[in-house]
């Protein structure tokens, strides 16, 4: 068969750079740099299509071994999109989903969560796509907890956690349980309720699923499809037959043999074949769309950009893009996705229904159990899943005090987190930190500024989504809100002023009074 044209990335040795960019025949990619408050990256199609696609990068898809990031691992399913015309853009923040986040875009890929959605973000998807917008689920096997915070993409997708639905916290530490991502997160049956599936708790290992729904029942997405390959997942329930389909299924007379290794329960469940549930699946909501996939490993490719957050180890990922169909697949099932369709369900339209997935009685949400104790390995003692000052250098979202520790004023700590190369002229970003303030109350009147010997001011701040001003000087004053723990942070971005070099200071004041002054280097 003829599948499509995609490109190999060609930039896989400039992993720590701030802005560079890339051409290829079709397509302009421009990288920034490892931080939430920086210029999210984006790719420019060279002869565009008028749509827009955007991914997600605010749920730990970083985490662990995953790099699924439009300039890192999951590079060329995005060159391949926008070789196609579309214009890529990943969504970069430190706060939740919102409507607006999504609205200006045709469709919204979702690759491996695993920082469960807020329900704030549930609703603000569901809005999305019954607008017209729609979403691809990337997901993963059972207990594919990448940053060991007891929640996996399936988990995630769903709504709840395996065995915690009444407390979506369960056995997580005060700090974990009181931290802003689990703040707003409810258990539900989020995916089911909405899009008529539910990815099941299986894990399998290493199988070519073969049992292609013909496209004539799948409005075209599988034409020419043979073969797609699986690498460890799982297959997804389908809840409600007259919203969700299967389109590619695993091979029937699969035994425990077929399970991944490392499965925690019997991993195969129903013997392959349709009773074991979809592989690859879609959804029809309002005036939207949705698609699913078991794996993220048919999406992936041999081109990570970070280093693992918590050791700071090379992470080593495959070429699973390029292998069977799965291109050719990845990008008819989004040309789908984008295209907009006025019907809302598929029992409006001429293709067959599926039959309900028949289900354990441990997979109904209120009724699951936890089969091993999470997560699945300790995390360092060092390492927290939810605070990017605890991650290791070469990750995403890593920050470090450049002057060498915190200032602390009387029981205050203050300390300053910024990139670990701090370059004149790049728009940077910047985290202060409070600590040991009294909880749940706001402070006011805090700024910041950076100068050399002699009192020069050589910095620039703004808020994250903020203008610049138009002089090099203090920022605008801003205030905090302590958490029930008595901390805070405050995100900003800056800019050293160009030709400056050596070191400065950055001094943090509130009112008159200089309450913590640090060191930090320009290079």
């Amino acid at each position: 068969m003829k599948k499509r044209n995609h490109f190999k990335r060609i930039f896989i040795a400039m992993l720590l750079v701030f802005t560079f960019g890339v051409c290829s025949q079709d397509y302009f990619v421009q990288v920034k740099a490892e931080n939430y408050a920086d210029a999210a990256p984006e790719i420019q199609p060279a002869s565009a299509n008028g749509l827009k696609i955007l991914f997600d990068n605010t749920h730990a898809q970083t985490a662990g071994a995953a790099d699924w990031v439009i300039d890192g691992a999951f590079s060329d399913y995005a060159n391949g999109l926008a070789n196609e015309g579309y214009y890529i853009k990943e969504l970069r923040k430190n706060s939740a989903i919102t409507y607006s986040d999504l609205s200006g875009y045709d469709v919204f890929v979702i690759p491996e969560a695993n920082i469960p959605f807020k329900a704030t973000e549930q609703a603000a998807i569901l809005q999305y796509v019954e607008n017209g917008g729609s979403v691809f689920f990337i997901s993963d096997h059972y207990n594919a907890d990448r940053n060991k915070n007891r929640w996996d993409a399936s988990e995630v997708f769903n709504g709840y956690r395996r065995g915690a639905y009444s407390n979506p916290t369960q056995g997580m530490s005060t700090a974990e349980a009181a931290s802003a991502a689990m703040s707003g997160v409810v258990s539900s049956d989020w995916l089911a309720a909405n899009f008529g599936v539910r990815f099941r708790y299986n894990a399998l290992g290493n199988i070519d699923a073969t049992n292609i729904v013909a496209s004539s029942q799948c409005f075209g997405i599988t034409q020419n499809i043979d073969t797609v390959a699986m690498h460890a997942g799982s297959t997804i329930a389908i809840i409600n037959p007259a919203v969700a389909k299967g389109i590619v299924y695993l091979p029937n007379n699969l035994t425990t043999s077929n399970k991944w290794s490392s499965a925690v329960d019997q991993g195969v469940y129903n013997n392959g074949g349709v009773a074991e549930g979809a592989y690859v699946a879609i959804a029809k909501k309002g005036l939207g769309k949705a698609a699913f996939i078991g794996d993220s490993s048919a999406v992936e490719d041999a081109t990570p950009k970070y280093k693992k957050e918590e050791t700071g180890g090379t992470k080593t990922t495959y070429d699973g893009y390029e292998e069977d169909d799965d291109a050719a697949l990845l990008l008819q099932l989004t040309d789908w996705l984008a295209e907009k369709e006025s019907y809302t369900s598929f029992s409006q339209t001429s293709i067959s229904l599926d039959t309900a997935t028949a289900l354990y009685s441990f997979e109904t949400p209120s009724l699951s159990t936890e089969p091993a104790t999470e997560p699945w390995a300790s995390p360092s003692a060092s390492y927290k899943w939810y605070d990017t000052t605890t991650f290791a250098a070469g990750s995403y979202g890593y920050t470090t005090t450049s002057g060498g520790g915190t200032g602390t004023v009387g029981d205050t700590t203050y300390s300053f987190g910024v990139p670990t190369q701090i370059i004149a002229g790049q728009e940077l970003p910047l985290t202060i930190y409070f600590s040991n303030l009294t909880p749940n109350t706001t402070y006011t009147n805090y700024k910041v500024g950076a100068y050399t010997t002699g009192g020069t001011q050589v910095g620039m701040f703004k808020e994250v989504n903020g203008r610049w001003p138009s002089t090099y000087g203090y920022s605008s004053t801003f205030s905090i809100t302590t958490d029930s723990s008595g901390n805070a942070t405050k995100s900003l971005v800056f800019k050293i002023k160009s030709g400056v070099s050596g070191t400065a200071n950055m001094r943090l004041k509130k009112g008159s009074t200089n309450v913590f002054t640090d060191t930090i280097t320009i290079g």
